[in-house]
């Protein structure tokens, strides 16, 4: 209820690729019904896989056929995406299964690059990376931004659970390859189950401090029951947003607690108001407020600070709000005194430098800044058959692109459409075998 404060319902886009012809959630595309724009671009680049793990709805291995698009589908996919209105996407995933597997990755996100993606994220299991440094110096220099990387916990029993395997090593590996190729964007991903790694919540967001120096975010995914789980179990290992959030004030004793998080939407106004008094659009994060919940976190040493130690989060957009009200009737200087005013709400001298940056210049830049001296510890849980919810899907902000023009919302793409699309472009395991001699089975499953 507290979340449901901070609703924002965006205006949409200008130009859906679908009609509404059989109702939500069938006519995914994006149809006219659907409310916000896409703030995170995804491409399952391939589903081709080095694991087999338990929780996965995506690799062929569980699929029974191999999904990967041509080199010139995914330009255009990324062309679709850059064509939205009335706010093209900005920022991009290459995802699957293991994107790494792909040979042309590095022209892929060049390539998104020179359309005007300013961050592009490879979402990866780290094992590529923590073989290879130079990999990973190949993939920065072509533009990669971000690794989005799948990390269950601090000790190898997760991972024998979620993937099938210790895997600690390899992303300790993988991290300090990052380290040594100075990328220093790493987001850490733990796949959150009951009763197998919720224990470590505590544990995680302490080591993502620990590495501050590469950890920009970790973003809590609660495990969704789309993939091989055992549907029979599905109560037992059920975990919710304030489950974690929970966990989280009980397991940093406090340092943070359920009142610091806040709803993606909260944000909206600041978009909102620097948008009205620059005369163009931002990226709104108008997704339901029930999607997801965020802080972030000063790192001092030992200790974590969340920023609402720092700011008063609602007075602050309180007055965002009336900037934009009075920019929107052409009152623009009165918004600026506002936006002036509302720093009055942030105590801390250098979030207050960083804050207003965001403010006075609404520049990627600006926000780029703000995110390398703190950390975004954030729960997102995606939907699955058992709790699907269509305002939130109306609302999602985080789209597939496919071949053909679609832009499927993500948890409809999971739930319901990613079977029939995926096997409607695919080829059997034997056949793509066939057609890539010399490839190992591991490499294709």
């Amino acid at each position: 209820m507290r979340a449901q404060r901070y609703e924002h319902v965006g205006g949409g886009i200008e130009n859906p690729r679908t009609k509404s012809e059989k109702g939500c959630p069938y006519d995914c595309g994006i149809c006219p019904n659907h409310s916000s724009t896409t703030i995170l671009a995804i491409i399952d680049v391939t589903n081709r896989c080095n694991l087999r793990c338990p929780v996965c709805f995506a690799h062929a291995g569980a699929a029974g056929y191999v999904y990967e698009p041509t080199k010139e589908e995914i330009f255009r996919i990324l062309e679709n995406f850059r064509q939205t209105l009335p706010v093209p996407a900005k920022a991009i995933q290459f995802s699957g299964g293991e994107p790494t597997l792909r040979k042309d990755l590095p022209e892929l996100i060049a390539y998104a690059k020179k359309i005007g993606f300013n961050h592009v994220e490879v979402n990866s299991n780290g094992i590529r990376f923590a073989e290879d440094i130079e990999y990973v110096k190949e993939l920065r220099q072509a533009g990669m931004d971000t690794v989005y990387l799948q990390f269950d916990g601090v000790t190898p029993e997760p991972y024998y659970f979620t993937r099938g395997c210790n895997l600690f090593p390899i992303k300790l590996k993988a991290l300090e390859n990052f380290r040594q190729a100075h990328l220093g964007s790493v987001v850490l991903v733990p796949t959150l189950v009951k009763g197998v790694n919720d224990h470590q919540v505590g544990d995680i967001i302490r080591f993502g401090a620990k590495n501050f120096d590469i950890i920009r975010a970790v973003n809590f995914q609660p495990v969704s029951i789309t993939g091989r789980i055992d549907r029979s179990k599905l109560r037992e290992m059920r975990i919710t947003t304030p489950d974690f959030m929970k966990l989280c004030e009980a397991q940093t004793k406090g340092e943070i607690k359920v009142s610091d998080f806040f709803p993606v939407p909260t944000v909206v106004p600041i978009s909102m108001a620097v948008g009205a008094l620059e005369g163009s659009r931002f990226p709104e994060l108008t997704a339901h407020p029930h999607c997801g919940m965020a802080t972030f976190i000063f790192v001092q040493g030992e200790k974590i600070t969340p920023i609402t130690r720092y700011a008063n989060v609602d007075g602050f957009m309180k007055t965002l709000e009336k900037a934009y009200e009075d920019a929107r009737k052409g009152a623009k200087i009165k918004a600026k005194m506002r936006l002036v005013g509302s720093l009055r709400h942030v105590k801390l001298s250098l979030l207050r430098e960083l804050v207003s940056m965001i403010l006075t210049t609404g520049s990627f830049e600006s926000l780029s800044h703000f995110t390398y001296k703190t950390i975004l510890i954030g729960c997102m849980h995606f939907m699955d058959p058992y709790n699907f919810d269509l305002e939130r899907v109306q609302r999602c902000c985080i789209h597939y692109g496919v071949p053909g023009g679609r832009i499927i919302p993500f948890c409809t793409m999971n739930s319901i459409h990613r079977s029939a699309i995926e096997k409607d472009l695919s080829v059997s395991i034997e056949d793509w075998k066939r057609k890539n001699l010399g490839k190992s089975v591991s490499s294709v499953t």
